[in-house]
Formats: C-alpha cells, sequence, structure tokens
C-alpha cells in the first residue's frame, strides 16, 4: 500500500505529464447525477453523486423573528453533517472545521449572490418571518464537497414549496404545502473550487487529488456575475495564477449549466 506522500507524488507527476488517475482533463468534472424529492418530509430535497461522492441537502422552513438589521427580510441557516459513515476521516462529536467550513462557504453563495428573495419571505414586518435551513449529510467522501453541496443546495431550493401556515393559531402545519415555490430571484447559481497542484490547476478533484492540492480557490458564479470566492489551502497565489483560476471557474460553471438547467 502506497503511503500518503508517495500517491501525492505520483499524482503530481502524472499531472507534469498531461494525466490525472481517472483520465480526466483538467477541467473536466466526474459525471454529475441530480435527483430532486428525494425526502417526502422536506420542503425540498435533492441527492447529487458526483463520481462517488455522494450527499443529500434537505430544506425545512419554520417560522420566526427577523433580524434587527433585516425586519423585512426571511433568514437563512446553512449546516453540513460529515457523518463517519462517510468516511474514515470523519468522527462522531461537534461540528469538525471542515463542516463548519462547508455550510459557510456554500451559505456565503447563496446569500451574496442573493439567490433567494428573503424579502419574499416576510410575513409581518418586524414580527414574523419564514427561517430557511438548507441541511447537507455526506454519505459518501470522494473529494470536491463543497461545488457538490452547492448544486445539491441549489437544486433542493429550486424544487421547494412554502408549507401552509395557520396565522390564527400562529404555527406551522409540517406535511402540509402550499402551491408557492420558494422564492428564487436567479434561474442558478454554481460554485466552483479551482485545486492548484504543483503549477497546474483542476477542478472536481478526487479525495487523493484534494490531498495533494497546494492550494484552491472557491468561486460562487449567477447570471455571468462572481458573487464570492474563499481560498484554502497555504500555498499563496500569484495574480496572474489567481486570474488563471477565475477564468478556469468560469469556464467550468458555463459547461455545467446545461446541467444544472434541467432541474426544475
Amino acid at each position: 500500500m502506497e503511503t500518503p506522500d508517495l500517491t501525492k507524488q505520483r499524482i503530481k507527476e502524472y499531472l507534469q505529464a498531461g494525466k490525472r488517475f481517472d483520465d480526466r482533463k483538467y477541467d473536466e468534472f466526474r459525471e454529475i447525477k441530480i435527483e430532486t424529492g428525494v425526502s417526502k418530509k422536506a420542503e425540498g430535497s435533492a441527492r447529487i453523486h458526483v463520481g462517488k461522492t455522494d450527499l443529500v441537502v434537505g430544506i425545512k422552513m419554520d417560522v420566526g423573528t427577523p433580524y434587527p438589521d433585516s425586519l423585512d427580510s426571511g433568514n437563512i441557516s446553512v449546516t453540513a453533517e460529515l457523518i463517519p459513515l462517510s468516511s474514515d476521516r470523519f468522527e462522531f462529536g461537534p461540528p469538525s472545521i471542515e463542516s463548519i467550513e462547508i455550510a459557510r462557504v456554500v451559505d456565503r453563495g447563496i446569500r451574496e449572490s442573493k439567490f433567494i428573495d428573503l424579502k419574499k419571505l416576510c410575513i409581518k414586518e418586524g414580527e414574523k418571518v419564514w427561517n430557511v435551513f438548507i441541511d447537507i449529510y455526506i454519505l459518501n467522501h470522494d473529494g470536491n464537497l463543497i461545488d457538490a453541496a452547492t448544486m445539491a443546495a441549489v437544486a433542493a431550493l429550486k424544487s421547494s414549496k412554502i408549507p401552509k401556515y395557520d396565522e390564527e393559531k400562529e404555527k406551522v402545519l409540517f406535511g402540509e404545502w402550499t402551491d408557492k415555490k420558494m422564492p428564487l430571484t436567479k434561474e442558478n447559481m454554481m460554485e466552483c473550487t479551482v485545486h492548484k497542484i504543483g503549477d497546474k490547476f483542476l477542478v472536481d478533484p478526487t479525495i487523493e487529488e484534494e490531498d495533494a492540492s497546494d492550494a484552491r480557490v472557491t468561486i460562487a458564479i449567477a447570471d455571468g456575475v462572481i458573487h464570492a470566492m474563499q481560498k484554502g489551502n497555504s500555498q499563496e497565489l500569484k495574480i496572474e495564477e489567481f486570474y488563471e483560476i477565475i477564468d478556469l471557474a468560469e469556464k467550468t460553471i458555463k459547461k455545467l449549466s446545461s446541467k444544472a438547467e434541467k432541474i426544475k
């Protein structure tokens, strides 16, 4: 069995020769499969496979009070759970740094792109608004969790319906839905994480490629506009490398958009 350091070395040698272990191109994603409506209890849900990476996103809604600085807007909250059955790297216990980062980066892309029209989730200004909970559950970890989670979250939101609310009893009638869909402002929003390994840049890494990554940048794009970025790993990036990363992310998202447009 190879040591992790030897695997990293082989990956870098392959990339220098213009190859990846699974014969993909640098800008090529693994096969993507998305299924919506996988939960009968959630307001919206989606399951995604990106290669062997497998995760589920569920949307739940409840009524609460608005934040003091946004009295006429609903709230969103994103959580990610890395359960041990998905990888021997995860353990039971408090949220790990990795799970917190996944949740925050997905949240930032949705929030900064204004993908959800939060003002339309206001029931009574200053008193009652809808809270949207986006819960991510990793079932199998084989790399690129942020991009996969974002695609599944967007698919789940696009399939969501607002539950019924009894104003007299001030009670959400869970399990009963209106014909109103989640108020979205855009057809789609995607995040693409570009990894630098050696002097090469690639997308959709397997878990072994992630281990070999020197630097990574996640870019959230909607309607051709960049709304958020997240830098990861320790190595610094030159300005010209950053431009190369942006260019690769934009081209990759354009190619992936046709897949996402099929989700209604």
